[in-house]
């Protein structure tokens, strides 16, 4: 039985060559093909993992990750740490274009300072200067 508290949203970690992608009216991009997704995307779509697995109970705790991916527990809770973001700015992370070379404009670090922040409205006030002034919207 499925508890009636619970939301389950689905998304593509891969986005699909030449199909336009819009998270609540913000940041069309038009994914292109060959690339690599940027170091941001791959470490959100990591913590999405990390908590399906303490969810689903294959770790206990996030000491159970530090000692699975050989990583610190303090990496660890970095890493988690993107999963406060909201809905809509999680989303738009995940499908940031692929990078040709070079490195994406966003960061994790960069990143961070938004996430801490708990009130969501706030966090799209600072997501929105933080792609601005990296010349993304």
């Amino acid at each position: 039985m499925q508890n009636s508290n619970t939301v389950e949203i689905q998304f593509r970690l891969h986005p699909v060559p030449g199909r336009r992608v819009q998270a609540d009216g913000a940041l069309a991009e038009r994914v292109a093909g060959p690339g690599r997704l940027p170091r941001v995307t791959q470490v959100l779509a990591l913590a999405i993992q990390f908590q399906e697995m303490i969810r689903r109970g294959e770790v206990r705790d996030y000491a159970d990750l530090a000692r699975l991916g050989c990583l610190t527990r303090e990496r660890i809770s970095q890493i988690m740490k993107l999963i406060w973001l909201a809905p809509d700015i999680q989303i738009e992370v995940l499908y940031l274009p692929p990078t040709h070379g070079g490195r994406y404009p966003i960061s994790e670090v960069s990143l961070r300072p938004i996430a801490q922040e708990l009130d969501w409205a706030r966090q799209r006030e600072l997501w929105s200067n933080l792609k601005q002034s990296k010349h993304l919207e």
